[in-house]
């Protein structure tokens, strides 16, 4: 039986769900792991807020528990909601977007600058990175004020760009990271003008399911 990943949407926008399916295209190959992409539809439209965070757990958790058919579980939001409640529940290894992104990126560079949506997504992102000890390699996250279905758009480029430059210039962040599940169309695109690296962290995560599942008997 064909091995299989499944990456989850927690938010029910099936634009966000189709842009990282995209983004994960070239992991998907022959012979390897089925990667399907789903959309969390009892969801909320954009995980936005702590309570937008709150509010997926258990749905995430169900829906892991309802699919024993998937090898590893992606979570593909950058706040990571639910993750160590998804590890308890399921014998499956569950990897997180931030977790696996910002390992990812830091293996690029020294210090990674996260573009977040928002400041409120930044006063989530802190804590969580000080409890993964990577504090003093963080460089900086900066806002772009603007919401999942706004930053998802191709014209949030010139946005996401300009926030890319500041981490770049002020921060001196040699590293990028893309602080949502949504930015996955810019990655390409905002590498080659900003000069960085840049990681998608939902391309990482599923690289990494990737391989975990394909090393495992």
């Amino acid at each position: 039986m064909q091995k299989k990943i499944l990456v989850v949407n927690p938010n029910s926008n099936p634009a966000v769900t189709e842009g990282f399916s995209e983004a994960v295209e070239p992991l998907r190959v022959a012979g390897g792991p089925l990667i399907e992409c789903v959309t969390l539809e009892s969801g909320p439209f954009g995980v936005e807020t702590q309570q937008d965070v709150d509010s997926v757990i258990l749905p995430l958790r169900d829906l892991m528990l309802s699919r024993p058919d998937a090898d590893a579980f992606v979570i593909a939001c950058y706040s990571d909601p639910g993750l160590a409640t998804c590890r308890e529940a399921v014998s499956k290894p569950v990897f997180g977007i931030q977790e696996s992104g910002l390992f990812t990126a830091l293996q690029k560079g020294e210090r990674a600058g996260v573009i977040a949506l928002s400041p409120r997504s930044i006063a989530r992102h802190l804590p969580y990175v000080r409890r993964m000890g990577l504090e003093s390699r963080l460089a900086a996250e900066r806002p772009l004020h603007l919401s999942v279905e706004a930053a998802e758009r191709d014209e949030a480029f010139g946005r996401v760009l300009e926030v890319a430059t500041e981490l770049k210039d002020m921060d001196f962040a040699d590293t990028l990271v893309l602080g949502c599940a949504g930015m996955a169309r810019h990655r390409q695109k905002l590498e080659k003008a900003v000069g960085l690296p840049v990681t998608d962290p939902t391309q990482a995560a599923v690289g990494q399911a990737l391989g975990t599942v394909l090393l495992t008997p």
